[in-house]
């Protein structure tokens, strides 16, 4: 049901990027307000530049050898499910955005040429490789607050990302709102998957 619902707003929102509506209208002048905040260009830069592939797809390689070396360590079965479908689950992000960019065909802020700005790869790439990531992570931790901080940090993380694409004028913020969808339904399916495969019962394992 939740992720039906995902879906029709992303649905929504991709149809208000791709036509002139009063919301696409109402979300550049939002994208040129935030463009001209007082946060430094070279701190957005620095956030932008954690939804660049070279440097989030390092760090879920990184937490995918971790866990199936715990995994595997601890011998669970099918130890090396999770970290595949962490896998797919990122290969499913330019699958999906490339085609959606050029379907939507949506021009850029100033500065930025061409079209296919909608939906913002970088915001995508960051939410479900660091998701990702922390969804690998969580089984295996035991402590109730590093979970919850770990959760919490990640989500910062990424709304920073697609701020910083903002306020650098590379995105429009629907751009990176409905990555930012996007990104949730293939996590939520991440989760799903974990859950069936028994992630939870490789964690009791491990933390034995």
């Amino acid at each position: 049901m939740f992720l039906g619902g995902l879906a029709l707003l992303f649905a929504f929102l991709t149809w208000q990027a791709a036509v002139d509506t009063p919301l696409r209208r109402a979300d550049e002048r939002l994208g040129r307000a935030i463009t001209g905040s007082r946060l430094p260009g070279g701190a957005a830069e620095f956030l932008a530049d954690l939804g660049n592939f070279i440097v989030a797809v390092p760090v879920l390689v990184a937490v995918l050898a971790y866990v199936a070396w715990r995994a595997r360590r601890a011998g669970t079965p099918r130890w090396w499910l999770p970290p595949l479908a962490a896998l797919v689950a990122l290969a499913a992000v330019p699958a999906l955005i490339a085609p959606l960019k050029a379907v939507v065909g949506r021009a850029g802020p100033p500065g930025m040429e061409g079209d296919g700005f909608y939906p913002s790869g970088h915001t995508a790439t960051a939410a479900v490789a660091y998701g990702a990531a922390v969804l690998l992570l969580l089984p295996w931790l035991r402590d109730t607050y590093v979970r919850r901080e770990l959760t919490i940090a990640c989500v910062v993380l990424v709304v920073a990302v697609g701020f910083g694409l903002i306020r650098r004028g590379y995105h429009w913020p629907l751009d990176v709102a409905g990555s930012l969808v996007l990104s949730a339904m293939l996590l939520i399916t991440l989760t799903v998957f974990l859950h069936r495969v028994g992630r939870t019962g490789g964690r009791r394992q491990g933390g034995s």
